[in-house]
């Protein structure tokens, strides 16, 4: 897959007013529920939902490895496919495809739990970018995201060393 972005790719960037995230890939949040009360968390007053665009691209095809507390549900809605590799606490490796070929068995809806690791991949096709939403409750706070270290992820999961050292960055 070309790491060079298309000018289809910037011109939705720049219709949705992304920019890039941290874990890869670029995002906006487009919704918190400001007209409810906060909820209180361990970590301090959190939105109930809040709500992102979030694009990988050919230029940065990678969310790499992270967990967030909070739970997200990942909506599907157009481009390429994207695969996503979840690592629950116990080690148990589970791999989503999400995408519009659901005959396929592609999701078009994915939940993950708080307290999972996660990380996704853009497929290589033809479009070179894939966009989904993420709705998250309590609502995301960068306090309660951490992105995985590669040497403790593989310290704690040896067993899938492989996608660790290919879905992190540092």
């Amino acid at each position: 897959m070309s790491r060079i972005i298309t000018d289809a790719t910037q011109q939705l960037i720049a219709a949705l007013d992304l920019v890039r995230h941290q874990e890869g890939g670029y995002y906006r949040r487009t919704f918190q529920s400001d007209n409810q009360t906060m909820l209180s968390t361990a970590g301090g007053p959190r939105y109930r939902m809040t709500s992102i665009y979030y694009l990988l691209t050919q230029d940065s095809p990678i969310g790499h490895f992270h967990l967030n507390k909070s739970d997200i549900v990942h909506y599907y809605h157009l481009g390429d496919a994207i695969e996503y590799t979840l690592i629950f606490p116990d080690g148990r490796l589970k791999t989503i495809v999400m995408g519009n070929d659901v005959i396929a068995g592609q999701s078009l809806q994915l939940h993950v739990p708080g307290g999972i690791w996660k990380a996704s991949r853009l497929m290589a096709s033809s479009s070179g970018f894939g966009l989904i939403s993420e709705a998250v409750s309590p609502g995301f706070d960068f306090a309660d995201m951490e992105m995985a270290s590669r040497r403790t992820l593989s310290e704690q999961f040896p067993e899938h060393l492989g996608l660790i050292e290919s879905l992190t960055n540092r």
